[in-house]
């Protein structure tokens, strides 16, 4: 029997009893699924949920074959960093020719889609095939950079990165958040394969109506599986830093913060804010070292003549106006007037050229959990984000900061870490 046909039966091993311990996980007590918001949640997604098991198993295959026969121990580190930006390139031009692709086929003028698109498609395609087999050899360079500052910032053990890292590009699934109407709170949350916008709406709209609920279906950029699920995007920088991001998840994964992590719970906040302050900051060292021209400027202060124009529409206060008047509405039971005023707040915010699609409870359960690279002012009164600020503005590194972080379960000890440090 072949290596290939052994890896194929553990495969399969393990996608059955992940899918057991799936049903088993939705049996709760005696009550059947379908009679519980849950289980609703799931038959109303039924077909379009992810399947992480298969993704999981291909992902575990791609990384152990490219172990094994990998190239790039044997590339200079000017040759790695080429064909990184080369690679990025090219899933730039295969984004571009699928737009232009997209609107052949939407442009009513067009009476042979199929014909006046198939160059583009052409093209698309053999750009598509040979990132796929350049993708492992992308990744694995990647994370070797990124572990090689990590390992300088003092994560290493006995020269080698732990856990090690281990990121997979792929197009991202989509995730449905549940929040009850009366209040700000991640319910539920099932990941979905990638959905149009009207499907998005649809989905929403069917899910209040059936499950008096708010819901929300947005695009995500990355997953702390392992290996870690990265969206598959042209910007290098960007994705240096999540890779970054989610590796910092699966670090504290092996400590209480990470144990307790619950959409639900406040150790949600603090670790998806210390990841992003980690993923910036780890992400601007990358680029420094093997991108220079890619890093960012250091930001200097600059004074604003003084004029007699109106001020600029403040995005970060006019968001936090909008949540903390929710809160206080929510608190009071109103919670149809919240409703008619997070619409109301939407409208405006697409008046400044801020294109929110739907502005709900869940929206903020969703993002509020996001209290740095997020949106400025989304988490209201929450004082988990500038409590993470302060403890990495006392921490004299980023090892530091999270072996600080890393013991951390509650609010009130992330306070409490804080007022320690004099922040």
């Amino acid at each position: 029997m072949t290596v290939r046909r052994v890896w194929r039966r553990v495969l399969r091993v393990v996608r059955w009893a992940a899918l057991i311990g799936v049903v088993l996980l939705t049996v709760r007590g005696s009550v059947f699924p379908s009679q519980t918001v849950w289980g609703q949640l799931m038959l109303a997604t039924s077909g379009q949920q992810f399947d992480f098991v298969r993704w999981e198993a291909e992902a575990l295959w791609a990384k152990t074959t490219h172990a094994l026969w990998g190239l790039h121990p044997f590339m200079t580190e000017a040759e790695r960093s080429a064909f990184v930006r080369a690679y990025f390139e090219d899933v730039g031009r295969v984004q571009r020719l699928e737009a232009e692709v997209e609107r052949v086929y939407s442009d009513p003028a067009t009476t042979d889609p199929d014909t006046a698109s198939a160059p583009l498609r052409t093209e698309r395609d053999r750009l598509r095939s040979d990132l796929r087999h350049r993708q492992s050899l992308t990744e694995a360079i990647v994370e070797g950079q990124v572990a090689a500052v990590l390992i300088a910032e003092g994560f290493g053990v006995f020269g080698q990165l732990i856990p090690p890292m281990a990121m997979r590009l792929t197009p991202q699934p989509d995730l449905v958040i549940v929040s009850p109407r009366d209040a700000i709170r991640f319910d539920y949350g099932i990941n979905l394969y990638a959905q149009t916008t009207d499907q998005r709406a649809a989905l929403e709209a069917r899910l209040a109506a059936q499950l008096d609920v708010s819901a929300l279906v947005v695009p995500i950029g990355g997953i702390a599986l392992y290996p870690a699920m990265v969206v598959e995007t042209p910007n290098l920088a960007w994705t240096i830093e999540t890779f970054a991001h989610e590796w910092l998840h699966h670090y504290f994964f092996q400590y209480p913060l990470g144990w307790a992590l619950d959409f639900a719970d406040p150790a949600w906040h603090i670790n998806e804010t210390a990841a992003s302050l980690f993923g910036v900051e780890v992400g601007q060292k990358v680029l420094a070292r093997y991108y220079p021209d890619l890093a960012r400027a250091p930001h200097t202060a600059q004074r604003i003549a003084q004029t007699d124009a109106p001020p600029p529409f403040d995005f970060g206060a006019a968001m936090h106006e909008t949540r903390t008047t929710v809160d206080a509405l929510l608190a009071a039971g109103e919670v149809e007037q919240a409703e008619a005023y997070m619409e109301e707040r939407r409208r405006l915010f697409f008046a400044e050229g801020y294109l929110i699609r739907r502005l709900n409870q869940a929206y903020f359960a969703f993002y509020g959990g996001y209290q740095v690279e997020g949106i400025p002012g989304i988490a209201g009164t929450d004082p988990t984000g500038p409590a993470v600020r302060a403890i990495r503005e006392a921490s004299p590194d980023l090892h530091t900061f999270a072996v600080m972080l890393r013991g951390i379960t509650t609010r009130e000890a992330l306070l409490a870490m804080r007022d320690s440090l004099g922040g």
